[in-house]
């Protein structure tokens, strides 16, 4: 089966596997596995998202990667005692905010298909019980697609800047609802495209780890997230983070530019979208 990108499903997720088993042996982005400069650091790209230095401070070193397109701790508001569940979690970012956040009496799990992601997110939930004296992270390898949780087991989903990385977003957003526990929220961050991306673009491997290759048409993920059963759903789209990322020269959207038509820009076609919505 096609993932919609001129790729076969397993295809896709072994080539986001491998490039991000190698941003986790690096230590962060980079802006790419391959490119020999670096774009923003990953404090400037959390900062221009949302994140607070005081939220930054807190985190064990290594968890804030570079990887955030949005800040869905935020939008989540989470409360204490609530359980989170953090879609694709890398080295532990979110899911160290979130637990801050849900305190003592709450549980933040992260998941994530990289053994190596894993691997690192482990150890820094060992740094941040530390820090904090919270034994309330756990981190699970799955895929998104078939999430290692019990069905409504779960209070609150939260992602950044990963379901695109998908090659099965309909069955992404199924999982959430089976995971929700009735009246739960998901709050994710991601990208969206605003019109069809060039083919050029579309079959970039650099583009694909950017999650911008396999972004879908804001309407397409309307879509997905009613057919899901989930309700009350809010859409708020930030083309400015895209046009930033174009104003630091990061190397991966200079890739990116380099493959649109010309006179065109990434923030003409993408832009970062918050998504909210409710298990009825």
């Amino acid at each position: 089966m096609d993932s919609g990108c001129g790729r076969k499903k397993n295809d896709t997720r072994d080539i986001v596997r491998k490039q991000y088993a190698k941003i986790a042996r690096k230590g962060g982005s980079c802006c790419s596995p391959n490119s020999k400069c670096c774009g923003p650091s990953p404090e400037s790209v959390a900062e221009v998202v949302g994140y607070s230095s005081e939220e930054l401070s807190a985190l064990p070193d290594g968890a804030n990667m570079g990887l955030s397109c949005g800040n869905p701790t935020a939008i989540a508001s989470l409360r204490s005692g609530e359980v989170v569940l953090d879609l694709g979690s890398g080295g532990g970012f979110d899911v160290f905010i979130a637990a801050r956040k849900v305190g003592p009496t709450g549980r933040a799990i992260g998941v994530d298909m990289t053994p190596d992601m894993i691997s690192k997110a482990r150890k820094n939930a060992e740094s941040f019980a530390r820090k904090t004296g919270l034994n309330n992270v756990e981190f699970r390898l799955g895929e998104i697609e078939h999430l290692p949780v019990a069905d409504a087991s779960v209070d609150v989903v939260i992602s950044n800047c990963v379901i695109n990385l998908s090659p099965d977003k309909s069955q992404v957003w199924r999982e959430i609802a089976r995971a929700l526990k009735p009246g739960g929220r998901v709050s994710v961050s991601d990208l969206a495209l605003l019109r069809p991306l060039p083919e050029s673009v579309r079959t970039s491997v650099e583009a694909l780890i950017g999650c911008v290759a396999g972004a879908v048409l804001v309407d397409e993920t309307k879509e997905m997230i009613k057919a899901a059963g989930l309700r009350r759903a809010k859409f708020e789209m930030k083309s400015d983070y895209i046009d930033s990322m174009s104003d630091w020269s990061d190397p991966l959207y200079k890739e990116i530019a380099g493959n649109l038509p010309a006179g065109t820009k990434p923030g003409d076609y993408v832009t970062s979208l918050s998504i909210t919505a409710t298990k009825p």
